[in-house]
C-alpha cells in the first residue's frame, strides 16, 4: 500500500469528533447531607445548576450560623457529615422529590419520618438524629434549608463524576473491592478504560445533549473511608491515592453549560 493510502487508513481509523466513548450507569442525588443517597433513573438538570434535590437539607451540628434568609456556602464541619461521623451510614432513606417526605431506615426499617417542609416534620426527624447521634453531637441537631441553596462541599454549583473502571482498578490497588458508593457522586460512568477522565479536565464532554464543563479533579478527604455496610472506617484510601499518584484526587466535578435531560443509558462523548 502507498504512503497515501496509509495515511488516509490512519485517518479512518482515528478518533472520530463526537463519538460516543461510555455512558452512564447509574444516576445518585443525596437530598440531606451526610445522609445516604438515592438512586434515580433520570433527571433534568439546568445551565449553571446544581444536581437537582442534591444535598438541599443539611443537619447543623452545633450553631452554624446558617442564615436561611441570606443563604452562603459554609465548610462540611458545621454539619453532619460522613468525613467525621461514620455512623450516619448505618442509616437508609427515602425521598419524595414532590412532597420532601424523608424517611429514615435502619436494616430496611423505617426508624422516623418527617416532612421537611413543616417544622413538626423536622422536628421528628431532629428527635432521631439527637438520640441516634448523641455521641457525635455538639448541640441540638438542626434540619437547615434555604431556597436555591445546595450544601455541597464546593462553593459554585458542580456535578460530581466518577469512572466506574477507575473505581475498579483502585479496587485492584487496594487489594478488596471498592464500591462506587463511597464517592457519593451523581453520574457513575462505564465503558471507559480506567483514569482517561482525567485528562477531560478543561474539556467539555456531552451526556447526550447535556454538556458538562469538567473543572477540576475531586480532592478527596476520610469520608471515602467509611465502610457503608459496617459504618467502620478502613484503610486510607487518600493515601493510598496519594502513594501510588502524588494526590489524593479521584473522580470530576463538572458545571452543567448546556442543560436538559440525562438518563441510565445516556450516551457519553467528547
Amino acid at each position: 500500500m502507498s504512503q497515501q493510502g496509509d495515511s488516509q487508513n490512519q485517518k479512518q481509523q482515528g478518533p472520530i469528533f463526537g463519538e460516543a466513548v461510555g455512558e452512564v450507569s447509574a444516576l445518585w442525588r443525596f437530598p440531606v447531607k451526610g445522609l445516604p443517597g438515592q438512586e434515580i433513573t433520570s433527571v433534568t438538570v439546568t445551565n449553571g445548576g446544581c444536581f437537582p434535590f442534591d444535598r438541599i437539607y443539611a443537619i447543623e451540628n452545633g450553631p452554624s450560623q446558617f442564615d436561611k434568609t441570606a443563604a452562603t456556602h459554609l465548610q462540611k464541619t458545621h454539619f453532619l457529615n460522613l468525613m467525621r461521623d461514620e455512623r450516619l451510614a448505618l442509616l437508609s432513606i427515602t425521598f419524595d422529590e414532590e412532597t420532601h417526605d424523608l424517611s429514615i431506615l435502619r436494616q430496611g426499617r423505617r426508624v422516623t419520618s418527617g416532612n421537611l417542609k413543616t417544622s413538626i416534620g423536622c422536628n421528628m426527624i431532629e428527635q432521631f438524629i439527637a438520640a441516634f447521634m448523641s455521641q457525635e453531637l455538639k448541640g441540638p441537631p438542626r434540619i437547615q434549608h434555604a431556597d436555591n441553596h445546595h450544601f455541597t462541599d464546593q462553593a459554585e454549583p458542580l456535578v460530581h463524576i466518577i469512572n466506574l473502571a477507575s473505581v475498579t482498578a483502585l479496587g485492584h490497588m487496594m487489594n478488596e473491592p471498592i464500591p462506587p458508593t463511597r464517592f457519593r457522586a451523581n453520574i457513575h460512568i462505564e465503558g471507559l478504560e480506567p483514569w482517561v477522565e482525567k485528562n477531560w479536565v478543561g474539556n467539555v464532554i456531552k451526556f447526550d445533549d447535556v454538556e458538562i464543563e469538567i473543572m477540576s479533579q475531586t480532592s478527596r478527604c476520610a469520608a471515602i473511608n467509611v465502610d457503608l455496610e459496617t459504618a467502620k472506617r478502613g484503610r486510607s484510601l487518600p493515601a493510598a491515592l496519594n502513594q501510588q499518584f502524588g494526590h489524593d484526587d479521584f473522580g470530576l466535578y463538572g458545571r452543567i453549560i448546556k442543560g436538559g435531560d440525562i438518563k441510565k443509558g445516556s450516551q457519553i462523548s467528547k
